[in-house]
């Protein structure tokens, strides 16, 4: 019970540090051409699933 709320905690806060800095980060990518703007938000929307399976899966462990 422990390790879920330790995870919860940490996703919450991590998850809201990212879309701070992505946001951003934003500003800068905004001037530029549309297919750049594409890669970014691509990248930046997946990018954040793997630190939270990991985090999920330490938090499930036994």
């Amino acid at each position: 019970m422990l390790r879920i709320s330790i995870a919860t905690a940490l996703g919450l806060s991590g998850f809201t540090a990212y879309v701070i800095a992505v946001v951003t980060l934003a500003d800068r990518v905004f001037p530029l051409h549309w297919a750049l703007q594409s890669v970014y938000f691509l990248g930046v929307g997946v990018l954040w699933v793997m630190p939270a399976y990991w985090l999920m899966l330490w938090a499930a462990r036994r």
